[in-house]
């Protein structure tokens, strides 16, 4: 079932997987999981491992909205997951 949650250790290797050669990327994926780890479900893990399939550049280009998943990327746990890495926190602090 897509929507239950994570396990310990898929979580594990999902951020392990996460791990990128950009910075800029980097620090998408760490506010990512900083905000949204206890709730990650399977079906955020599916889009989250498309995502990093990407080459970096690519993938910055998505994170930073100067594109928008196409073809096989365009499906709905992608641009869901997309949606959460590209949220920005405009709280005051």
């Amino acid at each position: 079932m897509d929507t239950a949650a994570l396990q310990l250790a898929e979580l594990n290797r999902l951020k392990w997987r996460c791990r990128r050669g950009l910075l800029e990327n980097d620090l998408f994926i760490e506010r990512f999981f900083r905000r949204h780890e206890a709730q990650l479900t399977v079906r955020h893990a599916t889009g989250l491992q498309a995502l990093m399939d990407l080459a970096d550049n690519d993938l910055l280009d998505l994170l930073l909205a100067r594109r928008e998943p196409e073809g096989e990327l365009a499906r709905p746990e992608v641009t869901e997951v997309l949606g959460m890495l590209r949220a920005r926190d405009d709280a005051p602090h």
